[in-house]
């Protein structure tokens, strides 16, 4: 351990690796069974989300000098010191009749990486009439003294991909991916000691440094009741802590002409599972068996539904005699088995069968025991696999969840892993400026949180369905784990002219998480709610940047926005899952002493509506490539141009023709736009570097396929935004259009329903409203069928109908017909 203390009654502690830092209780052998205890208990606090392993030492023979040890792992701890019962039968196999230690390793990182204390407290055995204690009442952390803290730089390793195509040019400062071929160390026994302590293992660097920790497997272990045959030799790679094979893999004569090659580095969660395409953008996918998949930091876990459950990834059918196997590093609890197979295309490539070889793991020699280790898929040990027309890697038989690192094809004899780069944060500007000089106002007090429906105004406040609120002692304590909803409190009904206040500043006093958005909305010319948009736009700023741990201070000029026509303040694009508690809202003539003001960040023009008088545009989302052809023709027949916002990762699979059909569009005058490389909701992205990825890999798709051509307008995937999306991409492209919309057809909610006409009825509600940007997929044929109706209603209004970047009268949009450029 780093630090330990036992301050207060409680054993505080800092791990400083999770292959080298444990904590163990030991004791005269027990008889579990003949006393009646049937589970162990303890206190615990870890990081949240973090995971924890516990060693349960048992001997057949209270005499015995030597004692088996079994596995067992916690996972998604709470954050706060909870009480844990694990019953004893989970330790399958142990000898119940000589329990003599229990040891706790394993200690992972959690969820933000950066929270590295741990507690522990109240270890027994339980009685089997004995109910669990519950979890202890919240208290303070004592700190030891000492204890070492990591950088304060947000370090990532889930936002670099080589794609087909060439490299993808970023602001984002990273280390290029790198292969690397492990260093062999002495073998680690897992299953018996014959000393009475852990074996010393090689030191690591401190957690910070290097992320040994690796990737928080997000799930406990169950025991497995199957037993098999003893392994055959172990095929993985030994790193620190792991098992060594010593077989050498046979070299194959063309290796010294062969590249590893990256199958997939799990770099990012829309990729795989709203897209479902690996590295190198091929098909993979569960195909819903599972009960979940979840990509983090370049890791993917499954979690099987049951043992039907199964995922492949397709490589598309290559030539893979120079490679020796597969690399990947796995984790996965005690007892975990599965299935792998590979398969070959029978016949000519582009054919649907398969020659499909099948392995278990046991049969590949591999154990697990919930720490992850490097392992490698061997070609050689799959016999009659036609190596010339690889096609797949697929995995089935799953009964406990497993987490997968990159997967890659390794050349020759010597097993090599991908190891993902290191991608740092975005640098920004950090420069302060001069508070604005303070008039002489009153301060306005906005919200006091003394009730849950109106705020200290009179006016409403409240949130979108999904967030959970608790009002208490003049307090909102305010969680969601979703980026999209929002909550508002109103200055006025309609509009209310807060100009008076320029020169002061939004003060919201707060605990908890500052990771989330603060808007000003505005309201329309018209200061109608019953006009659409309503709101007409609002100016979003990072609460973060503005931010102590109590206080926000944001100047109202900072909101670029027409003031005179007020709504009301957002909170919105929440990212992080802590709660925060809020507890005034109040606009002030000055900050504290000694406060401090970040310079403001451009955040692009931010758009619902068309701003030239009687035009309509049909802003049109990324569909089925199978409806692109019908699309064309009902818009050429109806004698309009359109904007189509584009998905980049598609116009690079050849399979799509979408790089085909969208040129041809341009080709005729249609606008093309940007809609996000892997249609990932933007601002609840952990981070700026991976919100960035999305950006730079959708420009340069966008550029290869459009001859250079780099569009200012974006539509954020599912209307989803915050600050930091807006002004990561204000960073990236100057003056950018974020582009929303007034008329929504609610395809997604009609389309494939009993009663698809409702997206009629839908578009001509918000066309009746004033509303004049559509959003609109061709993903159904309902939808697209209805497509000639929708442009009848939108004419029927007298409005002109053209591209999004002439309704908005931008200078460097094409002229309309008739009028000059």
């Amino acid at each position: 351990m780093n630090t330990t203390s036992t301050d207060g009654g409680i054993l505080t502690f800092t791990p400083n690796n999770i292959e080298v830092s444990y904590i163990y209780e030991q004791f005269n052998c027990l008889d579990a069974v003949a006393r009646g205890y049937d589970s162990v208990s303890f206190n615990i606090k870890g990081p949240e989300a973090a995971s924890v392993s516990i060693e349960l030492q048992t001997v057949g023979d209270c005499s015995s000098t030597e004692y088996s040890s079994f596995y067992y792992t916690v996972d998604g701890l709470s954050g706060s010191l909870q009480t844990i019962n694990i019953p004893l039968n989970s330790w399958e196999g142990a000898d119940l009749n000589g329990v003599v230690g229990v040891l706790w390793y394993g200690f992972s990182a959690g969820l933000t990486g950066t929270d590295n204390e741990w507690q522990l407290d109240n270890v027994q055995f339980l009685c089997a009439d004995v109910p669990p204690p519950e979890d202890p009442a919240p208290t303070a952390t004592p700190t030891p003294p000492g204890e070492p803290e990591g950088p304060g730089v947000t370090v990532t390793s889930t936002i670099y991909i080589t794609v087909p195509g060439g490299g993808v040019t970023t602001t984002t400062k990273t280390e290029t991916g790198s292969w690397s071929t492990p260093t062999r160390t002495p073998t680690r026994t897992t299953t018996r000691r014959t000393t009475t302590s852990r074996p010393t293992f090689p030191t690591e660097p401190p957690w910070w440094d290097d992320d040994p920790w690796g990737e928080d497997p997000g799930w406990g272990g169950w025991p497995d009741s199957q037993s098999g045959p003893a392994p055959e030799a172990a095929t993985e790679t030994a790193v620190a802590g792991a098992w060594v094979n010593e077989k050498q893999i046979a070299a194959r004569a063309d290796s010294e002409a062969c590249s590893h090659l990256l199958v997939d580095d799990w770099v990012s969660q829309s990729r795989l599972t709203f897209l479902y395409y690996n590295a190198l953008l091929k098909s993979s996918s569960d195909d819903g068996t599972m009960k979940s998949i979840v990509v983090k930091d370049n890791h993917v876990t499954l979690t099987p539904t049951d043992t039907d459950s199964y995922f492949y990834t397709q490589l598309g059918c290559i030539d893979a005699r120079a490679y020796g196997g597969i690399s990947l590093r796995i984790t996965a609890a005690a007892g975990t088995t599965f299935d792998v197979q590979l398969s070959s295309t029978k016949g000519k490539c582009g054919t649907e069968q398969t020659s499909d070889v099948v392995l278990s793991s046991k049969q590949l020699g591999w154990t697990f025991n919930g720490q992850e280790k490097l392992y490698s898929i061997p070609f050689s040990k799959f016999e009659g696999l036609d190596l010339t027309k690889f096609e797949m890697f697929f995995v089935s038989n799953l009964r406990k969840p497993v987490t997968f690192g990159p997967v890659a094809l390794y050349c020759g004899d010597e097993v090599v892993e991908y190891v993902a780069p290191k991608v740092v944060e975005p640098t920004e500007p950090t420069g302060t400026v001069a508070a604005p000089p303070s008039k002489d106002t009153a301060t306005l007090v906005i919200d006091k949180f003394a009730n849950a429906d109106t705020n200290a105004l009179g006016q409403w406040h409240g949130a979108d369905e999904g967030m959970t609120l608790t009002f208490r002692r003049n307090t909102m304590t305010l969680k969601t784990n979703d980026s999209d909803l929002m909550w508002v409190t109103q200055v006025a009904e309609t509009c209310r002219d807060l100009t008076e206040f320029d020169g002061s500043y939004l003060h919201i006093a707060y605990t908890g998480s500052n990771l989330f958005t603060v808007s000003l909305q505005q309201h329309n010319e018209k200061c109608n709610n019953d006009i659409y948009p309503y709101p007409e736009t609002w100016d979003s700023l990072e609460a973060q940047r503005y931010a102590t741990e109590t206080d926000i201070y944001i100047p109202l000029n900072h909101f670029n926005v027409n003031r005179t026509r007020s709504i009301g303040f957002a909170f919105k694009g929440f990212y992080s899952t802590t709660p925060t508690v809020f507890s005034k809202i109040e606009i002030v003539p000055s900050v504290p002493k000694g406060f401090t003001i970040p310079e403001k960040l451009p955040s692009g023009n931010f758009v619902f509506s068309c701003k030239r008088p009687n035009s309509f545009a049909f802003a049109i989302d990324d569909g089925d490539p199978v409806f692109a052809q019908q699309v064309m023709k009902t818009i050429d027949d109806a004698g309009i141009t359109v904007t189509f916002f584009t998905v980049g990762a598609p116009l690079r699979d050849p399979t799509t023709n979408l790089s085909a059909i969208y040129n041809e569009m341009a080709a005729k005058g249609h606008q093309i736009a940007l809609h996000s490389y892997t249609h990932p909701p933007l601002e609840g992205l952990p981070d700026e570097a991976a919100i960035d990825w999305e950006y730079t890999n959708d420009i340069e798709a966008v550029k290869e396929t459009f001859n250079g051509l780099t569009p200012k307008y974006f539509r954020p995937p599912f209307g989803t935004e915050g600050a930091r999306m807006r002004q990561r991409l204000a960073a990236l492209i100057e003056d950018p259009y974020i582009v929303q919309w007034s008329v929504d057809v609610e395809d997604w909610l009609w389309a494939e329903s009993d009663t698809p006409e409702k997206q009629l009825e839908a578009f001509k509600r918000d066309v009746a409203a004033g509303g004049n940007i559509v959003v609109m997929h061709y993903l159904y044929n309902s939808t697209v069928s209805y497509l000639k109706e929708f442009i009848e209603i939108a004419k029927a209004t007298g409005k002109q109908l053209m591209r999004v970047d002439q309704c908005l009268m931008d200078p460097n949009a094409p002229p309309l017909p008739g009028e000059e450029k």
